[in-house]
């Protein structure tokens, strides 16, 4: 009986000299060779969530599709204009000539052509997260002011009784369109004024700051993060006015023009001619404080930064009288008007090929 037991138990002993270890049955499994018909001793498992089906969802979200247009519009925009847009800088700053004629043949002579796309590859880096951060930012904002609006109406809005007046809080007298276009200057300036300090280095000195490189180098050596900000208050100061008078005069001449026609929406050619007036009248209006913010940016170059806004207005009008807020407006609604339009163009034409609803409707 002993003997048998051992020979059955055989295949599980090891001799090592003059020792024999047991080997467990698991173990002695292990060492057999693996044949593709055997069994496999163990096998770990690890399985891995598909998030294409939550990617793609969230892909397909309004707010996405928006964010898009927005940027794919703008890049697009600024690499047809760009030319215009190196000379506006130019005027208004006063460097070189002060029209646009003599600005462009400068341009030429001293840089050559790609002179008319300096600072461009900055100001593709900016225009994209800028367009996409301000288009999407105004359409949420717009959507949730009207939202708000419509259930005020419908609970008629908080009541405030003193004595015997009685004071009804309403949003009705509020533009969602207003507030809309003023938050998104405001967040698109926080988010990407740095691009837009580097763009005005490289455009205005090209000299001093020839490279993407050595500019972001050579103003953090100047004076750390906080001189990619220089300028901030009186870039949002003047922000303010143009983005909200932008976006405002788009909405209401599309608004008044649709009634008129009696249609839904405006074709391409109709978008492109609303978007250069909504784009004309905010230049206008605001012009003069785009003036006092670009001396303002750039004066630290030239050696005589004025303290704020209000001095820098106050200079211009004192070296150059009144006509010298407008310095460079020509050249400047050359740039905004068709820039205004193609942007439109372009970005209600995005938003039709990536939200869905719209390719539904």
């Amino acid at each position: 009986m002993l003997k048998t037991d051992f020979e059955s138990q055989k295949n599980r002993y090891r001799v090592f000299g003059n020792m024999a270890l047991v080997v467990p049955k698991e173990l002695d499994e292990l060492e057999k060779p693996f044949s593709l018909h055997s069994p496999k001793p163990f096998e770990i498992r690890l399985q891995v969530p598909d998030l294409r089906v939550p990617i793609r969802n969230f892909l397909r979200t309004t707010e996405v599709g928006e964010f898009l247009s927005g940027a794919l519009a703008g890049a697009m925009t600024k690499a047809v204009l760009a030319p215009l847009e190196t000379i506006r800088t130019r005027l208004v700053v006063g460097v070189g000539s002060k029209n646009i004629t003599g600005s462009f043949i400068e341009i030429i002579e001293q840089q050559g052509w790609q002179g008319l796309w300096a600072g461009n590859g900055i100001n593709m880096l900016r225009i994209i997260p800028t367009q996409a951060i301000e288009l999407g930012t105004f359409e949420c904002i717009k959507r949730t002011m009207t939202s708000a609006q419509e259930k005020w109406k419908q609970i008629e809005g908080p009541k405030l009784q003193i004595g015997h007046v009685n004071v009804n809080f309403s949003l009705s007298w509020v533009s969602p369109v207003a507030v809309a276009g003023a938050a998104a200057g405001i967040v698109s300036t926080l988010a990407c004024h740095p691009l837009e300090v580097l763009k005005d280095r490289l455009t205005v000195s090209p000299d001093i700051y020839p490279s993407l490189s050595i500019a972001i180098s050579k103003i953090y050596k100047d004076g750390g993060v906080g001189a990619f900000y220089a300028g901030l208050s009186p870039t949002l100061v003047g922000m303010l006015p143009y983005s909200t008078c932008y976006y405002f005069m788009y909405e209401k001449l599309k608004k008044s023009y649709c009634q008129s026609k009696k249609k839904k929406s405006l074709n391409r050619p109709e978008m492109l001619v609303v978007g250069a007036l909504a784009g004309f009248t905010a230049s206008t209006i605001s012009f003069p404080l785009e003036v006092a913010r670009k001396r303002l940016m750039v004066g630290a170059l030239q050696g005589k930064c004025p303290p704020n806004m209000v001095a820098a207005l106050a200079e211009v009008i004192r070296d150059e009288g009144l006509t010298g807020l407008y310095r460079g407006w020509g050249a400047s609604c050359l740039k905004v008007m068709p820039a205004s339009g193609i942007t439109w163009t372009f970005y209600e034409a995005w938003k039709d090929m990536l939200l869905v609803e719209k390719r539904i409707l």
